[in-house]
């Protein structure tokens, strides 16, 4: 049986995560210069989905940051099980999901944002089982416990729990805001790609709803 990975590996499943997220995110916006939504860059169909988009990024941005506030710092030291954490075991990618499609989006595409999010699940799905793996080894019974009343990703609201108080760590809420701030690079990104485009720069070979 193979060994389960240590506190250091999961350090390093996460630049590994982060470093997959980057090339197929590259990949998949590389895609998009020859795509087009129906309508054009200027139709109603691509601004509603844009618009859409730019909700979603900010629902990761600001849902994030509020996971943030609970698991920072407290990931290898103890099972967080309180306010997000108590209705999905991975509300940080669960965030991170909804900030995909908002990013997909941008193009003003659903197909597209939709396979935002498939890409990011197919990441962060092999990246929580190696986390499973090692927080099951850890500890024991007390996350077979919280594995049993806690739905891996999709939430359960009725199972809502949360403390009076909670101990926030400023600098892990600051740095995750950081990160989530960074969606908002592809509004820029993809509003560039639609100038090329409506200049001609770019050859749009098919149009995606």
């Amino acid at each position: 049986m193979p060994a389960l990975p240590s506190a250091f590996d999961i350090q390093a499943v996460q630049k590994l995560r982060k470093a997959a997220v980057l090339v197929l995110g590259l990949a998949l916006i590389g895609a998009t210069l020859f795509l087009q939504s129906p309508g054009g860059v200027e139709g109603d169909w691509h601004e509603a989905v844009e618009a859409a988009g730019l909700g979603a990024i900010v629902i990761a941005i600001v849902g994030r940051a509020w996971c943030s506030l609970y698991i920072g710092g407290r990931k290898k030291a103890e099972i967080v099980d309180r306010g997000p954490y108590s209705i999905s075991r991975n509300p940080l990618y669960v965030f991170s999901f909804i900030g995909a499609f908002g990013i997909g989006a941008q193009t003003g595409q659903i197909t597209v944002a939709a396979i935002f999010v498939v890409a990011a699940w197919v990441i962060f799905r092999a990246t929580v089982r190696k986390e499973e793996a090692w927080l099951s080894r850890e500890f024991g019974e007390t996350y077979a416990a919280y594995v049993r009343r806690t739905p891996r990703f999709l939430p359960r609201f009725s199972a809502w729990r949360d403390d009076e108080e909670r101990v926030v760590r400023p600098a892990f809420f600051l740095l995750t805001l950081r990160d989530g701030l960074a969606f908002l690079i592809a509004i820029p990104l993809f509003e560039a790609i639609d100038a090329a485009q409506a200049e001609g720069w770019l050859r749009v070979l098919t149009h995606l709803p």
